[in-house]
């Protein structure tokens, strides 16, 4: 094997889905989220501190509310993320969120690290999930399968052991010829 070749394999991105890959995202998921639930609950626990302290300080109009708002999507969005359940809505909300935490974070601290690292990092794994959906361990792509079989490549079925649905689109698409 040439220097060329492994150095090739070394910085290839990963283009097809596959089980690992996927495995991972569904771990991403789960971990960001539980944290998230976390969050939620840590703010319910004293919504009128997190209110004058977070929502208040950045002159936002109804502090009280809007930190119910800033909670109940951490609560509502997170579970619905880590089972992959309108995943892509709940990522929007809970990436909203985390920008709004970072703007409290800079307005707190400016351009301090310290204060930004963590709801940067939420905030950029929400984006990626915003964009790239929830993957194939996930609510949503069953739900997608049910509704078209068609929608989801041969591979990623594989991927997602849906031999029976597989083997049945392979089916249909025999019989049509």
């Amino acid at each position: 094997m040439s220097i060329n070749s492994v150095v090739t394999k070394i910085f290839r991105p990963n283009m097809t889905p596959n089980f690992w890959q996927q495995t991972s995202w569904a771990i991403l998921r789960s971990v960001v989220g539980i944290m998230m639930i976390h969050n939620g609950l840590d703010k319910l626990s004293n919504i009128e501190s997190f209110a004058e302290a977070y929502v208040a300080y950045m002159g936002l109009p109804f502090p009280i509310f809007l930190s119910y708002v800033a909670a109940f999507t951490e609560l509502i969005g997170a579970p619905l993320l880590i089972i992959g359940l309108f995943a892509r809505p709940a990522a929007l909300g809970l990436f909203a969120t985390m920008c709004v935490a970072m703007y409290h974070h800079i307005l707190v601290a400016g351009l301090s690290i310290p204060y930004l690292e963590l709801s940067a990092i939420y905030a950029a794994c929400f984006l990626f999930f915003l964009i790239n959906g929830a993957g194939l361990f996930s609510s949503d792509a069953l739900i997608v399968n049910w509704l078209d079989k068609s929608a989801l490549s041969a591979q990623a079925k594989r991927i997602m052991l849906l031999e029976k649905s597989y083997n049945s689109a392979e089916a249909s698409k025999v019989a049509s010829k």
